[in-house]
């Protein structure tokens, strides 16, 4: 064979392949089975369509295992669901992780050859979310596990002077109440004003700081957040021995969606960005009764949405450098097929301008919101009853009951509940 004729072929190769990657499905299209699915209740069905791309050793594994985590709790499997966020904790923080191949395809095919290693808010969540699956099992000492692992990521990421979004506050409130739930009174304290410098306006957090402070035994530090909060009344029951607390955490709701603008192909100088598009939640909010105290609204403590949206317009910026120089990267290419054949390098560079389109991949079941409800409660047993509350303010007729759960003193019982309408 040939040089010139080895080249055609290998050129006819590229063609090709960059016709094929133009009808190829989106990350989006290839779960939106499931996620109706899960909308629908039929968890055991969502689980059983993401399980073979879950299990799928490629560079889209994380994503699929990430979503599949969601399906695998819905359903109930709570220890399965730790298990695939554990290999998805190793997929992300793994330093090889990118291929160099799938780089350099990235650059003349799309944005999409490129593992997905997820955003840094998403790699909190991974392990805010096992924390979740340990403590609706009752194993402390293993959400305990991912609390450190959490902190040694946000060590990780404020050597890195990341910004504020980044950095997914929720992990480090949930942090903050496992240690005080476990009496790591110091440990407690500083996740609480950790959470409180990443967000000031989270609704429990003024009593939070001089609980915490007080319990540590932190006496300047008790006082001066006594004084920064006047308005905040110590209850007797924070100390009380007979007492333990009621933490409701539910999620609510979908995040947004990564859509693409303008279609698939050639747009804005050759790059199609994507965008996050918001989810229209009849659910809003939950109000929790329970037996004998009375009822509870649920105050949002992180506003997943928010954060997902902040994220991708930080990486606008770089993402369209990016893009401009694969834009380059195929002109060259296409300009070495036209030397030997000017129709072939024409054709080639239509092909490869028209797959381009914006990565559409993201972990898309987490809720739009995380809120809480959070009451001390003398030991004994209760019966709880949550009902969502709908974006008319009213009840929406979604709910669940618990019964019998038991309070104990000077610990925290942790119930847990997802909307998906």
């Amino acid at each position: 064979m040939t040089a010139f004729l080895k080249r055609s072929v290998a050129m006819a190769g590229l063609f090709l392949f960059s016709l094929s990657t133009i009808s190829c499905a989106t990350y989006q299209s290839k779960v939106a089975e499931s996620r109706n699915y899960l909308q629908n209740g039929q968890y055991d069905l969502a689980e059983k369509s993401l399980e073979p791309l879950a299990k799928k050793q490629d560079g889209d594994q994380l994503v699929y295992l990430l979503d599949y985590s969601v399906a695998l709790q819905m359903s109930g499997k709570i220890k399965e669901s730790s298990e695939a966020l554990i290999k998805a904790d190793k997929l992300a923080e793994s330093q090889d992780y990118t291929s160099v191949s799938r780089q350099a395809g990235s650059l003349l095919i799309n944005q999409e050859m490129v593992q997905y290693q997820g955003d840094s808010f998403e790699k909190f969540y991974i392990n805010a979310y096992a924390a979740l699956n340990y403590l609706e099992l009752g194993q402390l000492d293993e959400a305990l596990v991912e609390t450190r692992r959490m902190n040694e990521k946000y060590v990780k990421i404020n050597s890195e002077d990341r910004k504020t979004f980044e950095k997914n506050v929720f992990g480090k409130y949930l942090s903050a109440m496992i240690w005080e739930s476990n009496q790591n009174w110091d440990d407690a304290y500083i996740a609480y004003e950790e959470a409180y410098k990443l967000e000031p306006g989270i609704p429990f957090i003024a009593a939070d700081l001089i609980r915490s402070s007080k319990r540590a035994r932190r006496t300047d530090t008790y006082q001066k957040w006594k004084k920064s909060f006047p308005e905040v009344a110590e209850k007797k029951e924070w100390y009380d021995k007979n007492y333990g607390e009621l933490v409701i955490i539910y999620e609510q709701g979908w995040g947004p969606r990564k859509a693409q603008v303008g279609g698939q192909g050639i747009y804005a100088g050759g790059y199609n960005p994507p965008i996050l598009q918001p989810v229209f939640n009849n659910v809003v909010g939950m109000k929790a009764s329970i037996s004998g105290i009375g009822e509870f609204e649920s105050n949002k403590v992180y506003d997943v949405e928010r954060a997902a949206i902040e994220t991708l317009q930080h990486d606008y910026a770089w993402l369209s450098a990016k893009r401009i120089g694969a834009f380059a990267a195929k002109e060259v290419v296409a300009d070495q097929i036209r030397q030997q054949n000017e129709a072939l390098g024409n054709v080639a560079w239509l092909a490869m301008q028209l797959s381009e389109r914006a990565d559409l991949r993201q972990w898309s079941t987490l809720p739009q919101s995380v809120q809480l409800v959070r009451v001390p409660l003398k030991g004994g047993k209760y019966n709880i009853n949550l009902q969502g509350i709908g974006a008319n303010g009213n009840l929406s007729g979604d709910g669940k009951a618990f019964t019998d759960i038991v309070i104990k003193p000077q610990r925290t019982t942790f119930l847990r509940w997802r909307t998906l309408k």
